[in-house]
C-alpha cells in the first residue's frame, strides 16, 4: 500500500465541498513525487502543494512500459451536471487507496470563468477531490496566465503591423524587419527564410531582393475583415465580447471591430494540450492562422515574426502540474480547452508522462469535456492520433436526473430547485432517457474499446431506477455498469467501479479504430461524426459556400473539430435520428486560428 494514501473519515449528510477539502491536511507535494519514483530533479515545486514536473522524464523512461489507459466521458450534459470529474477522481483513489494499484489521475485545468459561475470548479466534488482545491479551481501554476500574454501578444502584433504597414513606404519596413549591422551588412534571421520560401523567393541575402520582392517580404497586407485572432482573458465579462478598438489619437483612425474571449478558447490552450514536445510547441504555435491577407492567402504567426515570442511565454506552461486527491493519489493537471468549442482534453505530454511513471500493471485516468459524444470521440479521433496512445476502456457516467431529463422530464434551469419529477421514482422515464445511454455506449464501442457504465448514485435514485440503467447498460453492449457512491464515501464507494474498470483493460480484444481516416475531405469528415449522431445527411448554409471556411488547407492530413454552439443538439439526434445535422465551424487544430463563428446550422 503506498505511503501516501490517506482513510477519510466521511461524514453524512456530506459537508460542502470547499469544507470537506479543509478538513484534509494535504501531504507536501516532495512526497507524493517519491511515491511516483520522482527525484527533485525531475520537478520544479511552486510552494508545498504543487509542483511542475519536468518533460525530461518522459525522455528517461523511455524503455518502461506504459499502464493501462483510461478515459471518462459522460452522457449527453445537462444542468444537472453528471458528475465526469468526480468520478475520475473517486475511481482513481479507489483504484490507489483501496485496489493498491498504481494510479494517476489526469484533469484539465479550470477556467476561472466558470469557476466563478453557476458552473463552479473543477476539482471534483464531496469526498472524490484534488486538493487544495482552492489553487486547483484559481491560479495554480499560472499556465491560463502564459497563454493569456502569448494570446494577447499575438493580437496586439496583428495590429500593430496593419498599422505601421499603412504609415510606412516599402524600405522603411524592410528596414525595420532587416536592419543593417555596424558593418552595414543586412541578413535574414531563420523564421524570415521560412516566409522567403513561402513567397517562392530563394534568395538569401537581403540585399539581393528586387523592389518588388521587398514589398513582398515586408508587406503582409492584413485584410482586416479576415482577422479571426481576439483578445482574451480569463474570467466572464459580457460587456468584452464585442469591442471598437484603435479610437485613440495616435493611432490615425486605424478602428476596427473585434472582441474578447475566454482565455481557455486561445487556440493556444489547443496547441499547449496537444503538443508532444517543446520543439513540436514551437512549430504549431508558428502555423496558427490569425487571418489572410486580402490576395486571400492564410497569414501565421510565424508571418509575424512572433512564434519564438509566444514560444518563451509559454516554456514553462508546458509541463503539467503534480497535486493530490483528498486519498493521497497523484494527479497531473495540465491544459483545459473547453470540448465545446475545441477538443476539450487535457494535455498529450501528462497523459505519456503520467503513463510511464505508473508503468504496465499501473492505470492512467483521463477525463474527456462534455458528453461521450463530444470529449470522447476528440479524445479518440484527435487527442489519440497525434499521441499513439491507445485507451483500453472507456468509462460513460451516468445519473438518474439526468437520464429523466433526457427522457422528457421538465426543463431543468441552473440554480432553481428541481421538479418533482427529478427527486421521485419514475422508472418509465429514466427508460425513455436510456437511448441516450445506449447510443453514448453503441459510439464508444465502435473505437474498440471496452465500455463501463458508471451511474453516479444519488440519495433520491430508487433500486427500481438504478436497475433499469443498469439493464438499458448491457443490453446497448456495455461491458459493466457499476453503481457508485464516490461523491458520499469517496474511493470507497467506486471499488466496484475500479475492478470493473481493471477488468475491462485486462479484457480488450480489440485495436483503437478512429472514425474516420486522414485522406478523405473535411466534408466526409464531418458526415462521418454526424453520422455517429444519427444523422443521414449534413446540409450547408450559403454562409459556408460563400465564406469558402472548408477550403482545401482543412481537408486532408488533419482531423476536424467539431465545435457545438449556443444549444447542445446533439442528443435530439441521437433520440429522433433526424435527417439533417448542425454543427459548426471546424478548424484545424493547432493551425488555423481560433474557433470561428457557425458555419453549418442544425435544421
Amino acid at each position: 500500500m503506498s505511503k501516501t494514501v490517506r482513510k477519510l473519515q466521511v461524514a453524512s449528510p456530506v459537508p460542502a465541498d470547499i469544507d470537506v477539502a479543509n478538513s484534509v491536511e494535504p501531504l507536501h507535494i516532495s512526497e507524493i513525487a517519491q511515491e511516483l519514483n520522482l527525484s527533485p530533479h525531475h520537478y520544479d515545486l511552486y510552494g508545498k502543494y504543487k509542483a511542475k514536473v519536468l518533460l525530461s522524464v518522459i525522455d528517461e523512461l523511455q524503455g518502461r512500459g506504459d499502464g493501462y489507459y483510461v478515459v471518462v466521458g459522460g452522457i449527453t450534459p445537462t444542468p444537472l451536471g453528471e458528475g465526469k470529474s468526480t468520478t475520475t477522481v473517486g475511481l482513481c483513489q479507489a483504484l490507489g487507496a483501496f485496489l493498491d494499484k498504481k494510479v494517476v489521475t489526469c484533469l484539465r485545468q479550470p477556467s476561472q470563468g466558470p469557476t466563478f459561475g453557476i458552473k463552479g470548479g473543477a476539482a471534483g466534488g464531496g469526498y472524490s477531490q484534488v486538493i487544495p482545491m482552492d489553487e486547483f479551481n484559481l491560479h495554480l501554476t499560472g499556465d491560463i496566465h502564459a497563454i493569456t500574454a502569448a494570446n494577447n501578444l499575438l493580437a496586439a502584433a496583428i495590429d500593430t503591423r496593419i498599422f505601421h504597414e499603412s504609415t510606412q513606404s516599402d524600405k522603411a519596413l524592410f528596414n525595420r524587419l532587416c536592419p543593417p549591422n555596424k558593418e552595414g551588412k543586412r541578413s535574414f534571421n531563420n523564421i524570415m527564410f521560412s516566409r522567403l520560401k513561402k513567397l517562392g523567393i530563394s534568395k538569401t541575402n537581403p540585399e539581393e531582393l528586387t523592389p518588388e520582392e521587398v514589398k513582398k517580404f515586408a508587406r503582409l497586407d492584413i485584410d482586416p475583415e479576415s482577422i479571426t485572432w481576439r483578445r482574451v482573458m480569463d474570467v466572464n465579462d459580457r460587456f468584452l465580447r464585442k469591442i471598437t478598438i484603435g479610437q485613440g489619437p495616435e493611432e490615425k483612425g486605424m478602428v476596427r471591430e473585434t472582441g474578447f474571449d475566454i482565455s481557455v478558447a486561445s487556440e493556444i490552450m489547443a496547441v499547449l494540450a496537444l503538443t508532444t514536445s517543446l520543439s513540436d510547441m514551437r512549430e504549431r504555435l508558428g502555423k496558427m492562422v490569425i487571418g489572410n491577407s486580402k490576395a486571400g492567402d492564410p497569414i501565421t504567426a510565424d508571418d509575424l515574426g512572433i512564434g519564438g515570442a509566444l514560444t518563451v511565454l509559454m516554456k514553462d506552461a508546458i509541463n503539467p502540474t503534480l497535486m493530490q486527491t483528498l486519498e493521497g493519489t497523484p494527479v497531473l493537471v495540465h491544459a483545459g480547452p473547453f470540448a465545446n468549442i475545441a477538443h476539450g482534453n487535457s494535455s498529450i505530454v501528462a497523459d505519456k508522462i503520467a503513463l510511464k511513471l505508473v508503468g504496465p500493471d499501473g492505470f492512467v485516468v483521463t477525463e474527456a469535456g462534455f458528453g461521450a459524444d463530444i470529449g470522447t470521440e476528440k479524445f479518440m479521433n484527435i487527442k489519440c492520433r497525434y499521441s499513439g496512445l491507445t485507451p483500453q476502456c472507456a468509462v460513460i457516467v451516468a445519473t438518474i436526473r439526468a437520464l429523466k431529463m433526457h427522457g422528457g422530464g421538465p426543463q431543468v434551469v441552473a440554480g432553481k430547485p428541481l421538479d418533482h419529477a427529478y427527486v421521485t421514482e419514475n422508472v418509465a422515464l429514466v427508460e425513455a432517457g436510456c437511448i441516450n445511454l445506449a447510443r453514448h455506449i453503441s459510439n464508444t464501442k465502435a473505437y474498440g474499446v471496452n465500455v463501463v457504465v458508471a451511474i453516479n448514485k444519488f440519495s433520491t435514485d430508487s433500486e427500481a431506477e438504478l436497475s433499469a440503467v443498469r439493464d438499458a447498460a448491457f443490453a446497448a453492449g456495455a461491458f459493466d455498469a457499476v453503481i457508485c457512491s464516490h461523491h458520499a464515501h469517496g474511493g470507497k464507494g467506486a471499488v466496484d467501479l475500479g475492478i470493473a474498470v481493471q477488468k475491462a483493460c485486462e479484457n480488450v480484444t480489440q485495436p483503437l479504430r478512429f472514425l474516420y481516416p486522414l485522406d478523405i475531405s473535411i466534408k466526409e469528415k464531418i458526415e462521418a461524426i454526424a453520422k455517429s449522431y444519427g444523422a443521414s445527411g449534413v446540409e450547408y448554409s450559403e454562409q459556408v459556400k460563400q465564406r469558402n471556411r472548408l477550403r482545401c488547407i482543412a481537408s486532408k492530413d488533419f482531423p476536424t473539430c467539431q465545435s457545438v454552439w449556443r444549444k447542445h443538439s446533439i442528443h435530439f439526434l441521437m433520440m429522433l435520428h433526424r435527417k439533417v445535422l448542425q454543427v459548426v465551424s471546424s478548424y484545424q487544430s493547432g493551425t488555423l486560428g481560433q474557433a470561428l463563428e457557425p458555419d453549418l446550422f442544425i435544421l
